[in-house]
This record gives structure tokens, sequence and C-alpha cells, in this order.
């Protein structure tokens, strides 16, 4: 099977789908309403980097040379029209679900968003008074003065253009144009209003310009006023070289990303085609970089809508469970050592995470420390137990993978801190990256060095372990251990391991292999006439390579079900090439982020978790960790979680060629909620422990 004629969904068109799961759950009426408002926020946010890394690309491919593009395996020019047209489809679903469906839902709760032509007299008042004290030293005000001022606009920042017009001497007048800057970078983007009668009235700082304009230009007549932002470029552009100092590299890109290029110019669509010309002149855009939108942008900013009070607008509280076996021992090495443990983020607690770092910390008989930091919170315990780990004498190392997308200054921030620390710092190489989740901590024990370790499908990140759906497992098996120590020692020589990987499969070693003879062994199992199944959970699947390979296991009868939360490049259920694969995604109040791979192996499955998608950068341009599961009740722990996410049929979408994101249909009379199930499971098991 070639790979340019396979039944293959462009990755973007594919994420795109994934980011219209998130604005479903935002017009699910039996989402809580200000859980609604978040969705709304999530699928902003998204696109905001959507626009600033993919979409920046792609309009850089669309000016490449013919050689170039011919080397392509798609049309850049074809991709990046259809991905605008989806974009536009969705903004405009967008400003339907916002003020059709969520402001008059919010009205029924007493809480109104009020425009300005609805201001009362008192309201008025107020926010004079609120313009002169808050708002002045940031408008920032500039006449547009077409080939002639071009001012420069902040990466997406909010400005409000406005359509004016000047008396001139003789009386008659003139058309004007200017930009006002919106200071929600500074200032609150909801600004409460002076209200009665138990009502809760709101108003959007973007109005409040509207409603000043005029006293930013006196003289002129406000005729009209449009909201625009402008995104630019996010690429770092750092070439995949072998030499020179690559942290100066990323120091010095990160400078240059705010003033990069334009990737779009977003719109109110009510805007006159002569303002839209003049912007277009003045910032050099072209027609693929215009994103039409509703009347407000930076809608990610609703993640700050407030409140008051009113909790029974959100969803039920599900907070995170103890795992009391490792957060209440006295003795957590003596307890790993025993056996292995999993935890299962956000269910469960992450102190037991946190635990294990202060105590290695603390811990007179351990020697050494070793981790690997791909994102890490702004405030992090776990930075702050390396660092007095330090103090108290130990070794501790620590791999800062300083090309984490937009995380890149807060973990050189962090890096810096840790090398005033004492602690021995690594940074990335130049054309790799390093995506594994492990830790890997010494301790001396009746005069021999007893090794252990912490894998995890997810990142040493306090933040998110509270919204992302992770797995993360502490274990003393040597058969782990030391091959974790392998991959520390790799990070730290760049010397390839003289000792092949035999568990683990590890990015850049045997990972691309050991998958391909997996789902080679269950196609022979089929043809042989005996069961054969996979089971992938991921986050990504757009590999040609890897889908090739489950296009064949499936014409071979391999059963494959996929649990794919974002982009999903094969296209299951194509008679002759992909009828025995199945594919579903969930979205709903936690991020699903794991990885778990599963093949049955003539019923002696093969369980793994890991750090790696099936993306062609995870799988050949990234050190990524996928680790085996052998304690058998951990084995049956993570075999029930994924037969219940197979059976949801309240947040799981069918993936398929139309990309229509149906919901699964509830063949069963109860319905099935994977992630609430999942919480409740756990907690009775926590209960009984």
């Amino acid at each position: 099977m070639k790979e340019k004629s396979i039944p293959y969904i462009h990755r973007d068109i594919s994420w795109l789908s994934f980011n219209y799961r998130v604005l479903q759950e935002a017009k699910d009426p039996t989402v809580p309403l200000l859980e609604r408002l978040k969705f709304l926020a999530i699928y902003s946010s998204n696109l905001d980097e959507f626009f600033r890394v993919r979409i920046a690309g792609i309009r850089n491919l669309v000016r490449v040379g013919k050689k170039t593009k011919a080397q392509l395996e798609f049309d850049p020019k074809t991709v990046l029209t259809r991905l605008l047209k989806i974009v536009n489809k969705q903004q405009a679903e967008f400003g339907e679900i916002f003020e059709n469906q969520v402001v008059p839902e919010l009205g029924e709760y007493n809480i109104n968003l009020i425009r300005r032509m609805d201001l009362s007299n008192e309201q008025r008042e107020f926010l004079l008074d609120y313009f002169e004290e808050n708002l002045l030293p940031f408008v920032q005000p500039v006449l547009l003065v077409p080939k002639k001022i071009k001012p420069f606009l902040n990466n997406a920042a909010l400005y409000l253009t406005l359509q004016m017009e000047e008396t001139l001497k003789d009386d008659t007048t003139k058309e004007r144009f200017a930009v006002l800057k919106i200071p929600s970078d500074h200032l609150p983007r909801f600004v409460d209003l002076p209200s009665q009668d138990g009502n809760h009235d709101l108003i959007m700082i973007d109005d409040v310009i509207r409603f000043t304009a005029g006293f930013v230009f006196p003289g002129y007549e406000i005729i009209d006023a449009f909201s625009v932002k402008l995104t630019r470029d996010a690429e770092l552009y750092i070439e995949d070289e072998f030499s020179g100092d690559l942290v100066q590299k990323i120091r010095k890109s990160l400078i240059k990303r705010n003033v990069g290029p334009p990737s779009r110019l977003v719109y109110d669509r009510a805007m006159p085609e002569k303002l839209l010309s003049i912007l277009c002149d003045t910032f050099d855009l072209e027609e693929l970089d215009l994103l039409p939108e509703g009347r407000y942008h930076n809608n990610f900013d609703f993640f700050s809508f407030p409140d008051f009070g009113y909790d029974h607008l959100k969803n039920n509280p599900l907070p995170p469970i103890a795992y009391k076996t490792l957060e209440k021992s006295n003795n957590i090495f003596k307890a790993i050592k025993k056996r292995d443990h999993l935890i299962h983020v956000p269910y469960h607690s992450y102190e037991s995470v946190v635990k294990l770092f202060q105590t290695a910390a603390a811990d007179p008989d351990v020697t050494h420390i070793k981790v690997v930091q791909y994102r890490v919170a702004k405030k992090s315990k776990i930075m702050n137990a390396l660092m007095d780990a330090v103090k108290s004498g130990k070794q501790v190392s620590v791999f800062v993978e300083v090309k984490a997308r937009f995380d890149e200054e807060a973990n050189l921030d962090w890096g810096e801190k840790l090398e005033k620390a004492g602690v021995s710092v690594r940074y990335s190489f130049p054309g790799l990256k390093v995506h594994s989740k492990i830790a890997l901590i010494a301790r001396r024990e009746d005069d021999q060095v007893q090794l252990y370790s912490y894998l995890s499908t997810g990142n040493f990140h306090e933040g998110t372990a509270k919204i992302y759906s992770d797995f993360g497992l502490f274990t003393a098996d040597t058969r782990l251990t030391k091959e974790v120590g392998r991959v520390f020692s790799f990070l730290e020589t760049v010397k390839v391991p003289k000792q092949k990987f035999q568990h683990l499969l590890v990015g850049q070693f045997n990972l691309r292999i050991k998958l391909v003879e997996k789902i080679d062994r269950e196609i022979q199992y089929a043809k042989k006439g005996k069961p054969a199944k996979i089971i992938l959970k991921l986050n990504s699947l757009q590999d040609r390579k890897m889908i090739i390979k489950l296009y064949e296991a499936s014409q071979a009868g391999v059963k494959i079900k996929l649990i794919i939360r974002g982009i999903c490049s094969l296209i299951p259920g194509v008679k002759g090439v992909s009828e025995n694969i199945q594919a579903v995604s969930i979205v709903d109040r936690f991020l699903e982020h794991s990885r778990i791979f599963i093949f049955h192996n003539n019923e002696k499955e093969d369980i793994y978790l890991s750090s790696a998608d099936w993306m062609v950068r995870n799988l050949s341009h990234r050190i990524e960790t996928t680790f085996p599961i052998y304690d058998s009740n951990l084995r049956k722990e993570i075999l029930d979680f994924v037969k219940l996410q197979l059976k949801d049929n309240v947040k799981a979408r069918v993936i398929d060629a139309k990309q229509h994101n149906r919901y699964v249909v509830n063949k069963q009379s109860i319905p099935v909620r994977a992630q609430v199930e999942t919480y409740f499971n756990i907690k009775r098991k926590e209960e009984n422990r």
C-alpha cells in the first residue's frame, strides 16, 4: 500500500474536527451553563494557538517555490483554503451559540451582559468615571493614514477600529479612521456595573471603549466601531543544527515571537469593506490572512467570567482522591519496593508524586535524583524539592527541554533557578526533542544501591494534574529502573547505551520498531485464525507508516479499537481497507491525555503506558518512553478503565470519514459517562483499601 494513496485526513483538518468537539460541549444543554462558557474559552484558546503555529506554517508553505512544493504530500494553498472555510463555519456557529443560547440563558439567572446602548444613566456615569480612572492611560489612540502611518499592533491584543467624520473649517466633512487599544491585558475583560433588583449587570471592556471613544477623539464624530485582533506567527524556526548554543537561540527567538509576521487578522464580520480594505493595505494583509468573527475576540477571556457564587451552574465537584497507600505511608520507598503503584490523575491526588520528591530530598539515604522537565508549574513543589535536595548534599540532575512550545521561557527560567541552587542542568539537543516523563532516585539500602522510578504519561506539573487525565507508575522493578537509568545516561552523555532496551520502548532506539513488531504479531495470529486485537488510546494518530500498518492489520482480520482525543488521520470503516477499525473520541470535563497501547498477544496482553502519540514527531524526532505494566492488579485496572472508555455513550463521538462528530448512540439502557464512572470506581476502591 503506497503512502500517498491511502485513506488519510490531513492532520490540521482532523484537528479542527477535534476542536469542534470542544465547541459541541459549549452548546450541549446538559453541560452546566458556566462550564459551557469555559468550553467557549477552550475552543478559542485552542484556535489561537492553531493559527499562530499551524496556519502560520502552511501560509509560509504557500509562498515556497515549486520544487519545494513538489516534495510535499499536499497542496498547501488547497489545504489552507479548506481550513479557513472550516474555521469560518465554526466561528459563525460559535457566535450563534454565544449570542442566541448562552447570553439569554445567563439572563435567566439575572446575569446580564449589557451593551452600551442599553446602559442606565447611573451606569453611564459610572463608566465615565471608570474610563478616566482606569482606561485612559492604556487606550493608545492612533489615526490611520493609508500608506503613510502603519501602527504596530501587539500580538493577540484587542483593538477597536473606528469609522469617524471630521468637520473641516469650510463645514465639509472628511472620513477618518483610527485604532484604539482595548486594554484587556491590563484590566478585567468584564466590568461590574451598578445593578438593581438582584441583577448582576456586566459590560465587556470592548463596549466600554466603544462608549467612551468620543472622549479620546474630541472634534470627531464616531460613526461606527469594529473590533480586530492581529495574530502573529509563533513558530521559532530553530534549525535542526548540531552545533551552537541552542539555549541562546531559543532566547533570541522568543524575543522575536511577539513581533513575527501576521498570520491572521480577526475582524468583526459586520465591518464595511472599505475599512477592511484600509486595514489590509496598512498591515500588508492578503485575503488568506483574514478571518471574520463576531463582535468580540479573544474569547478565551471567558475563563475569567465571574460566577457570582452560582455553584449550581458549574460541574459537581469531583475532588481528587488520596492514594492513601503512598500519601499516608510512613516509608514511601518501602511501599514502592513492596509492589508497583499506579495513580490516575486527576481522579487521584498528585500528592503522592510531590511526596516522593519531598521525601527523597530529605532522606539521608537518597544519593541521586534525576528528572526530565518538559512542562512544569510556575509554582512547583517538585522543583523546590529538587533544590532542597541539593542543600541536603544529594546529587540532582535535571534535563530541561527548552523546546516545549509556549513553555520555552518558563523552562529556561526554571533551568536558571535550578542551576543557581546547584542542580546539574542539561538542556535540549538541537534537532531532537525529549518528551519522556521520567524520574530516577538512587537510595542506599543494605550497602547496595536501590533504584526507584516514576514513569508517567503526563508532565511533572501540579497544575495540569488537576485537569489532565494521566497515569503515573511508581516502581522499584529492576527490569524498568535499570533501563530508565540508561535513558538518563544517554541524556547526560549523548552516547548510545551498549545494552539494548528489553522492556522499555524508547524513541530513537526501539519504539517504532517494537510497535511494528507487535502489530505484525497480531497480523500473524489473525492469519492463523486466532483472536487478534489491538486497542490504542492516543491524543493523536498521524504517522502514515503506522496508519498503513494498522490498515494492513485490519485487512488481515485484526480487530482494532481506537480512542483518539485529537488528531486522527486514519479513516476507520473504509471497505477493503479499515473495516475492522472503530474509532471514538471523548471530550468531557477532563482532558484525556494518557496513552495506552494494548496488544492481545493470544490472550497474554502486552499493556503499555506511554508519553508518545503516534505522530511522526513522536516516533521519529523525540526521546519518548513507553513502559510495560507487569503487575497483574494494575493491568486489570487499566483494562477495566479502557473497557469503560469504550462503553461511553454520553461524551464519546464517532470518528469517521465525514467528521460529523456524531455522538455514540446509546444502545444500552443506562447512560455511561466514562470520566464520572472512573472517578467513582476509584473512590470506591480507595475507600475499601
